[in-house]
């Protein structure tokens, strides 16, 4: 009998397994993801740091015209040269990581 009822258990487990994965990504749709484009970087001292002031330049370590780099919660998934639409800044991909990376990558 407990066999019987352990199996049923294990069916509805599946039955609910499978209606969580016919609506697949669809739960992920709508979370929220913090995107920044990094154009370089760069260390400095404390020391620099204090005695900036407007017009100070820091030296990154990208060239000009290298891709800029597009982080996805603090992961690289792509790479892309800066644009101007509509006087903001944007950027066009030129190097995406696939669909399946992009996702490993978030984990």
């Amino acid at each position: 009998m407990n066999e019987v009822n352990q199996a049923k258990g294990q069916e509805l487990s599946a039955i609910e397994q499978d209606k969580l994965e016919g609506r697949g990504i669809d739960l992920l749709l709508d979370i929220p993801l913090q995107v920044s484009v990094e154009v370089g970087r760069s260390k400095i001292l404390v020391r620099d740091l204090l005695q900036m002031q407007e017009g100070s330049q820091i030296e990154l370590d990208k060239l000009a015209g290298e891709p800029l780099d597009l982080y996805v919660n603090g992961r690289l998934i792509a790479r892309g040269e800066a644009v101007v639409v509509n006087d903001k800044f944007g950027l066009r991909l030129t190097d995406v990581a696939s669909p399946s990376e992009r996702i490993e990558k978030l984990g």
